[in-house]
């Protein structure tokens, strides 16, 4: 199994063998470092932690600057589920385990839009544009109020929109740049610039 972490740089187009134009995400991601290698016996599953990108070390827990006190401040620790996992701690990461053709599996986190209400983050029509109506043309409507003056759960209502986990299967990866550890994938890619995102293949 392949992964690393990297960031989400900007989207553009490449040409590919037949004449295609496609469109792709560039996603930079300099050496991981293995900072852990979870096992059954101690932790009861079987996991590869890596750590990616730099930090400041006030900025960091001192449980963590014991956990990585060997390789230094990483930015972001992420964890990959791997069976039998073929890689020792202190062991690096790079792109060049990737080729062109994989098929990828990507997790970002989304682009926050704050709290927003029922037309924009559950697509609700609102209310009458005549006929009386003055201040509900964007109001939700009713909430249900005969189930004992409660409100049902699941009820689409206004609230925080977007900052989601997003996982993405089978993005064809379009190409690999070794020398400057960019992976281009096709289509767009949850969140914004900057964005930490995690692909396995």
């Amino acid at each position: 199994m392949k992964f690393i972490v990297g960031k989400k740089q900007n989207m553009t187009q490449i040409w590919n063998d037949k004449g295609e134009v496609v469109p792709v995400t560039v996603v930079i991601a300099t050496p991981n470092v293995v900072t852990q290698v979870k096992n059954n016996e101690v932790d009861g599953y079987e996991a590869v932690q890596v750590g990616f990108g730099a930090r400041r070390e006030k900025n960091v827990s001192q449980a963590v600057k014991g956990h990585t006190k060997k390789f230094g401040v990483f930015a972001t620790l992420r964890e990959f589920r791997v069976e039998k996992p073929t890689v020792a701690v202190g062991d690096t990461l790079s792109v060049a385990t990737f080729a062109v053709g994989d098929m990828a599996t990507v997790s970002s986190i989304s682009k926050g839009k704050g709290f927003q209400g029922v037309v924009k983050r559950h697509g609700f029509h609102g209310g009458p544009r005549s006929h009386g109506q003055k201040h509900s043309e964007r109001e939700a409507g009713s909430v249900g109020g005969g189930l004992r003056n409660k409100v049902p759960k699941g009820m689409r209502m206004p609230g925080r929109m977007g900052a989601d986990m997003i996982t993405q299967k089978n993005l064809e990866i379009v190409a690999v740049d070794q020398e400057n550890n960019l992976v281009m994938i096709k289509g767009a890619l949850p969140g914004r610039r900057g964005t930490v995102v995690a692909i396995e293949a």
